[in-house]
């Protein structure tokens, strides 16, 4: 398996590398000079500018790299690793899963974590040491509020796993149980439609823990803490699904 781990890094790295090193030093020297005092309004604000620019870039660099890996998965000549190996087919793909996860969540959060301090710098031009109100501030927070954060944070994750799983679904229907038949693509477009209407149907079950609001055709639902607690199970079971759906479709015969 650290085999596949090797190939799925290396096949994410070599473009969002370098992008990464950029945008990583040039926060960390921003955010040093920002520290020390060292920059002036006019240069903390094209920092913050630039470096809210990078999280795009970031972002698009990412899909980018992610779409490569999982292009290796089902494309020649990468594929042959997958079709060759005799490793169960659910590790395989937890190690391009987790390769993209841990990249993506790494490069992501430096990125925010970078732009979120150059920020602060800035806003300490007019409000004071920003730091020391954030360092009292979480003595006031519970331990519930805490906790709520960091399942909000799961929930983002959960999220992120969850489209990454479902692109992967398809693109799998679509190299084995779709690739010889007429009209495979068309096939493949109408099943993921399918798919995404079932899900939202499924959220309908979050209704006893929420509000649904009918706006015409269309409904919402607003959930308090528990119901938002239901919701990070309801996802988790969907990315279970699709996870052993995928991992099944890729040990049929597939056109790589």
């Amino acid at each position: 398996m650290k085999v596949h781990f090797k190939y799925a890094f290396l096949a994410g790295i070599h473009a969002r590398g370098g992008v990464f090193a950029v945008i990583f030093l040039i926060n960390l020297v921003f955010i040093i000079l920002g520290s020390l005092g060292l920059l002036p309004l006019a240069a903390q604000i094209t920092a913050v500018s630039l470096s809210g620019t990078a999280i795009g870039v970031m972002a698009i660099v990412n899909i980018i790299s992610d779409v490569g890996i999982i292009r290796r998965m089902f494309a020649a000549p990468g594929a042959y690793l997958f079709a060759l190996s005799p490793m169960p087919r659910k590790k395989m793909l937890s190690a391009s899963v987790i390769s993209m996860f841990v990249m993506d969540v790494v490069t992501m959060a430096v990125s925010i974590f970078g732009v979120t301090c150059l920020s602060l710098i800035l806003a300490g031009n007019y409000v004071g040491n920003v730091f020391d109100s954030i360092s009292r501030g979480w003595v006031s927070f519970e331990a519930s509020d805490i906790l709520f954060g960091l399942w909000f944070i799961v929930l983002m994750i959960a999220g992120y796993l969850l489209v990454m799983l479902f692109i992967i679904f398809c693109a799998a229907a679509r190299k084995s149980i779709f690739y010889q038949k007429p009209a495979g693509g068309l096939l493949t477009i109408l099943m993921a439609a399918a798919m995404l209407y079932i899900g939202s149907l499924m959220t309908f079950i979050l209704a006893p823990f929420g509000t649904v609001t009918r706006w015409g055709m269309f409904f919402t639902i607003s959930l308090g803490r528990p119901g938002l607690i239901v919701y990070g199970l309801l996802l988790m079971i969907q990315i279970a699904a699709l996870f052993i759906a995928a991992s099944k479709l890729m040990e049929r015969k597939m056109n790589i």
